[in-house]
């Protein structure tokens, strides 16, 4: 296995979806809970990294276990070991990079 960097690259939000389906509508605003330029470790067993929004991770989990795993995305993408996710929420929806960092958790020496 191996360590996954996860890097908040956007945080969309589209204010005109907003008003017409959510109660609070438009001020509600982007995620609250991210910025662009976070980082974030995954070291394995699932857990997800301290700071990190909840929602997003079910959303996207299976991504960072896949590269954790050792996935690749090629020929698509044009690093190995790297991915581009986002969450679900359709009216402030948040882009992640998810790659694959260091060498191998719990490796024999």
């Amino acid at each position: 296995m191996k360590k996954v960097k996860i890097t908040v690259l956007r945080k969309e939000f589209y204010p005109e979806l907003a008003d017409e389906y959510l109660t609070d509508g438009k001020k509600v605003g982007p995620c609250p809970l991210l910025d662009v330029g976070n980082e974030f470790i995954f070291e394995g067993s699932a857990k997800m990294p301290e700071g990190f929004c909840p929602w997003a991770w079910i959303d996207i989990y299976r991504s960072i276990s896949s590269m954790s795993s050792g996935s690749t995305c090629k020929p698509w993408n044009k690093k190995d070991g790297q991915t581009i996710v986002c969450c679900t929420d359709g009216i402030r929806p948040v882009v992640f990079n998810v790659e694959t960092i260091g060498d191998n958790l719990n490796s024999i020496e």
